[in-house]
């Protein structure tokens, strides 16, 4: 099965790379860096020659490189040695690494992960030759993890989900991804739940240490920067629609022109910025007053604007700064909603829809611990947001989801833990 799903890799890579192309038309990180994608890199990429020890932390894109970065700020403290090779395969994720590790210099070195071809990932290891193999959330990919056991390479499944869906998905290729998965030496899951699917997946050593983006720290200049905003606009109360996807923004901003005045000025910021002038295009076809993100800080009549469309990339704790109540996208459609921990870490009220299986455990827990209010549609968000106009009402909220950030950190000290025996001291 495995052979069988290498031939199709080497038989579509040329469609792979002909989408890839047409992408960096609108963004051109997808035109930077091709040949890393096909195991080809430079030695510049390799940090200080063949002596560098890497530990390598595979993030696949802008929300699993936020999440690892409580746990790379860990592993650079605890291996002062050692450097971090991150890996990603888009090019927000790319760029998103440059802004939340640059701060390390250096002692962080960013690659495309290579397609999952044998030949591709075994150039990928001779090249770097990292001592150890982090992948976060779910990544498993079959080829890449035979030649890890091949170079001897350890590998931890980090920050580890399955859901029901994506288990069933898997089950329909158990003869290919069963044995990739009882190859990972070590999966650090973030739920009992999440743990006993991917035991029941053919994952051995299982350890439930909870979700590493509880230990992400709000970066206190981005706090400032939404404080910053709010102040500006003064008075009036602020909804945010964070990580919206496609046909969402269509149904809220319906259901706000529907019901004309609210009180509430509207931001939104869309999940992927290729899709930022489509957004703005439909704020203005619904006749509603826009402003831009670049416009917030600014003075001006704000109680004569609408909607906010935040088409930025790497400030969306400043947006949960700014807010007062926060909608989750990616949940008002079966799309598997998006990362609430973010905006409960800040003390928000939190709304999410009912499509919440890429986060269901927290999200579930989340609405038990009332830090958080599901919504049937756009336009029960709207009528659950009139509820919350009483101040008493959102700061109790805020209480109880800052309570809730609170009692679930702790899951970076568990998977360094886990890790350490992985990771050989340094010559």
């Amino acid at each position: 099965m495995r052979l069988l799903y290498s031939l199709v890799w080497w038989l579509v890579l040329p469609l792979v790379l002909l989408r890839l192309w047409r992408r960096g038309r609108k963004e051109p990180g997808y035109r930077a860096h091709v040949g890393e994608r096909l195991g080809f890199y430079s030695q510049e990429a390799r940090l200080s020659g063949p002596q560098a020890r890497f530990i390598w932390v595979h993030a696949v894109s802008v929300g699993e490189t936020r999440a690892a970065e409580p746990l790379i700020d860990a592993l650079l403290q605890q291996y002062p040695q050692h450097s971090i090779l991150l890996t990603c395969m888009t090019a927000t994720g790319r760029e998103t690494g440059t802004q939340v590790y640059g701060k390390h210099g250096a002692r962080v070195v960013q690659s495309f992960l290579p397609y999952d071809t044998g030949w591709m990932c075994a150039r990928f290891l001779r090249h770097f030759r990292p001592v150890v193999c982090v992948l976060m959330e779910t990544e498993v990919w079959p080829n890449l993890i035979r030649q890890c056991r091949r170079h001897q390479v350890p590998v931890m499944l980090a920050n580890a989900r399955l859901s029901e869906r994506s288990l069933r998905r898997g089950q329909r290729f158990a003869a290919l991804l069963r044995p990739a998965a009882e190859a990972i030496d070590v999966v650090a899951a973030q739920s009992p739940a999440d743990a006993e699917r991917l035991r029941a997946f053919g994952a051995r050593h299982v350890e439930v240490t909870g979700s590493l983006k509880f230990d992400v720290q709000p970066p206190a200049e981005m706090v400032e920067r939404g404080l910053a905003w709010k102040r500006a606009i003064g008075e009036r109360k602020i909804l945010l629609c964070a990580s919206t996807r496609e046909g969402e923004e269509a149904l809220i901003l319906d259901a706000l022109a529907r019901l004309g005045k609210t009180g509430w000025l509207t931001v939104i910021v869309p999940r992927h910025p290729q899709r930022f002038a489509e957004v703005a295009g439909m704020i203005q076809a619904q006749g509603l007053r826009l402003r831009r993100r670049d416009a917030l800080g600014q003075g001006g009549d704000w109680d004569q604007v609408d909607v906010v469309l935040g088409d930025s990339m790497g400030e969306m704790f400043a947006y949960y700064a700014l807010c007062d109540v926060a909608f989750i996208g990616g949940s008002l459609l079966p799309l598997g909603g998006q990362n609430l921990i973010e905006a409960l870490a800040l003390g928000k009220p939190v709304l999410v829809g009912e499509h919440t299986f890429n986060f269901q455990q927290i999200s579930s827990d989340a609405v038990l611990a009332s830090a958080a209010v599901r919504v049937e549609s756009a336009e029960d968000l709207w009528h659950r947001l009139l509820q919350l106009q009483t101040p008493s009402i959102r700061a109790a909220m805020a209480k109880q989801a800052l309570d809730f950030a609170e009692k679930h950190r702790g899951a970076v000290e568990k998977t360094v833990f886990l890790l350490a025996p992985y990771i050989p001291p340094a010559r």
